[in-house]
């Protein structure tokens, strides 16, 4: 059976949504209903991922304005390179150094006990250029958590989502920084105050667009040398990935 291009599959998908989207009080109606479900459960990632999409337009097209903008990121935007279990090759990731970011990432993915399948396909989103951005934005999400060392409880999802606010400028991630504060123990929440959100508004307004790298070609560089390439300073009394919950009590927060 001939594989879909990536523009064939979005029209295929969306052409069933394409009234929704042009009725405003179902797209209201849906991104109301989707945050009150994230927000009242952060696990449910169906909620979260649809009131990304559905909040999201103008966001989207600056991403995309800023990576076709950018040497790396239009790149992305020309390869549309998918991140998934078909186009990755863990046991190669696996097998590199310590240091690398690569085997950074396969230890997160095997530390947390969580593949890159689990991501899903954007729906709301019509416009093809606009729905790669969207998907590319959830698909890096695991990576991004990988170059901030960030692990995946509460604080740290919560830590990661402020840069990604300030990269993307996406709604459902400042709802996610915002309302997923409230939810810290006591304990997180002075480690927020006092160095999480600090330091991740430095490196929000600091570090390159997170969106602009194209992290697959990185596999082999030393995750330090990355993170110093990007501007991204080392976390206060680094928190290691290792220091997670188990999957069960994972945060949503991802769209």
């Amino acid at each position: 059976m001939e594989k879909l291009s990536w523009n064939e599959n979005c029209e295929s998908r969306h052409l069933y949504l394409i009234s929704v989207l042009k009725d405003l009080p179902a797209l209201v109606l849906i991104s109301v209903g989707s945050a009150l479900a994230a927000i009242t459960d952060p696990f449910r990632d169906d909620m979260v991922a649809v009131f990304g999409e559905t909040t999201g337009s103008l966001a989207f097209r600056e991403l995309h304005r800023i990576m076709s903008n950018d040497p790396e990121g239009r790149q992305i935007l020309r390869d549309r390179p998918r991140i998934n279990t078909s186009t990755l090759d863990l046991d190669y990731l696996r097998q590199l150094p310590k240091e690398t970011f690569g085997h950074a990432y396969y230890r997160f993915l095997a530390d947390n006990n969580v593949t890159p399948d689990s991501r899903l396909a954007v729906q709301f989103v019509d416009d093809p250029e606009l729905a790669y951005v969207a998907q590319r934005y959830r698909e890096v999400h695991d990576l991004i958590h990988t170059l901030l060392e960030m692990p995946t409880h509460m604080l740290g999802e919560v830590t990661v989502k402020w840069v990604e606010a300030i990269h993307t400028k996406m709604p459902m991630c400042s709802t996610g920084a915002l309302f997923g504060a409230v939810r810290l123990r006591p304990k997180q929440r002075r480690d927020y105050v006092s160095s999480h959100l600090p330091w991740a508004l430095r490196v929000g307004y600091n570090a390159k667009n997170l969106m602009c790298v194209y992290y697959e070609k990185h596999w082999e560089m030393p995750l330090l040398e990355l993170q110093h390439s990007l501007n991204i300073e080392p976390f206060p009394r680094k928190q290691s990935m290792r220091e997670h919950l188990p999957s069960s009590q994972k945060a949503g927060l991802v769209a």
